[in-house]
């Protein structure tokens, strides 16, 4: 499904992505060794990893359930059987001189993504997703202009994500990166942690003119924030539309991204499949993945995310965009769901949490797990707002001596602040008895047909108060009066 968008300078933009996730089994997928990330160098690789003489490889179970997990969420067909290759390459940190993967036949086979860009709902559809083995890491710093290997990473099992070229720009590349990140931590099928390595991109890249043949892509490899993905695609994108302009052809190669420069540069010539001689491997047997296996597998998976956006449309009369909001993590989720069985009210308490909570969030980088003012507060305090014992905007100042630490209980916040709400019809009346005798002016322009003057009586009002009056009990009131 093709998405919509404007043309940059005329042309059209297309974007393929390829996520490894790094899944959260403890060992690595073909031996036994460890998949913790930090240890020393080399201390983590045995001989299964090497691929020294006489050893085999083990499937890793875990590692192919998560791939399960995976393509149940996404709505692809997990194959009944599937085959391991060997992609052969060489480079220094690949001990074998190829890599066990997954070529003709992988394990996940189509599916689709579903998200949002604005209030925009996107559909991308998945290629494939195929279990292969990390290779090692290449270390250039603090080796006295050398490089050392660290074979620790080698044999990690990933999930090659691969997306059909269904992304039309930069910030659609990343609000799909995003769901996709979202829902492998949300399945428990990595820890997601971008600066480890867990959750990485390769973002193809290419340009053409409406209606015409796609273009020569480049991959800009291993993106590991959303805010280079953006970066490293738009400049990409310009960089490409400049030398079709300039009558140079785009030659199809790997790129990087240097986020000091904000620029792409090539590192080498793209390969295809051809040049990797792909072939079964011989030491594995093919994936056999039985009815019952995925049945028991979907059995213990969580609600997903999509399910549960529609059971908050349904019962809480969410919009489609605020409960996809509200199940962009587990966390946030959960953060929702136990704020409003506190307080009863579904849309407040997503408005808060895409209002103040979200705010407060991101200018101090935290996440939804380390806010100061937990579901059970936030709930408690919208319970006030409700019955009329602070206004929104008092709601405000608690909230923040919430979060700040001022306080921890929402009443004795109000009381100390002196916030609550005068919701006393006596006081009010008296009050607007008295606004109402100074300002005669304002009465006669209401009488006349003019509605701005009943805005400045109740601001006179809310004024005389000190705000503390409840604004809707004035409305109420102000309007009887005026009509006596």
């Amino acid at each position: 499904m093709a998405s919509s968008s404007k043309l940059i300078r005329g042309y059209e933009v297309v974007i393929g992505l390829e996520n490894h996730v790094q899944l959260s089994t403890v060992s690595k997928i073909f031996s036994g060794s460890s998949t913790a990330f930090g240890a020393e160098p080399n201390t983590q690789a045995s001989a299964v990893d090497l691929a020294l003489p006489g050893t085999l490889p083990v499937l890793n179970r875990g590692a192919v359930e998560r791939a399960i997990r995976f393509g149940l969420a996404v709505g692809a067909k997990v194959a009944p059987l599937s085959i391991f290759a060997r992609k052969n390459y060489f480079y220094p940190d690949l001990p074998k001189g190829y890599q066990i993967s997954q070529f003709e036949i992988p394990v996940v086979q189509g599916g689709r993504v579903e998200f949002f860009v604005g209030d925009e709902k996107k559909v991308v559809n998945l290629t494939r997703a195929h279990l292969e083995e990390d290779a090692g890491k290449s270390l250039h710093e603090d080796y006295h202009g050398q490089s050392g290997i660290d074979l620790n990473r080698a044999g990690t099992p990933l999930l090659e994500i691969v997306s059909e070229p269904e992304m039309r720009s930069g910030a659609e590349a990343c609000e799909y990166a995003k769901t996709l990140h979202a829902l492998v931590m949300w399945l428990g099928i990595c820890d997601g942690n971008m600066q480890e390595g867990s959750f990485r991109c390769d973002v193809n890249v290419s340009v053409r003119k409406p209606g015409e043949p796609f273009g020569t892509r480049r991959e800009i490899k291993n993106l590991n924030s959303f805010r280079n993905l953006i970066q490293a695609v738009d400049y990409e994108v310009n960089w490409q539309i400049d030398e079709i302009e300039d009558g140079r052809k785009i030659q199809q190669a790997t790129v990087l991204f240097n986020p000091d420069t904000g620029e792409t540069r090539s590192m080498r010539s793209k390969e295809d499949s051809a040049d990797y001689r792909y072939f079964p491997d011989p030491d594995l047997p093919p994936l056999v993945i039985g009815a019952d296996w995925i049945e028991r597998v979907k059995g213990e998976m969580p609600e997903l995310p999509r399910v549960m956006a529609a059971r908050f449309e349904q019962a809480d009369g969410l919009t489609a965009y605020d409960a996809a909001l509200m199940t962009q993590s587990l966390a946030t989720a959960r953060f929702y769901e136990a704020a409003k069985a506190v307080c009863g009210a579904p849309k407040l308490v997503a408005n808060w949490l895409q209002g103040e909570v979200s705010r407060r969030l991101n200018s101090e980088e935290r996440s939804i797990e380390a806010s100061p003012v937990s579901p059970e507060l936030l709930g408690q305090l919208i319970q006030r707002i409700q019955d009329g014992t602070i206004s929104n905007n008092a709601a405000k100042q608690v909230f923040e001596a919430l979060w700040s630490g001022e306080g921890s209980e929402v009443d004795a916040v109000i009381e100390a602040k002196g916030l609550k709400q005068v919701s006393d019809t006596g006081a009010i009346e008296t009050i607007l008895d008295e606004v109402l005798a100074a300002n005669p002016k304002s009465v006669e322009e209401f009488r006349a047909g003019k509605d701005k003057a009943f805005n400045a009586l109740v601001g006179q009002a809310m004024k005389a108060t000190k705000g503390k009056a409840n604004p809707a009990l004035v409305n109420e009131l102000l309007k009887k009066k005026l009509a006596g």
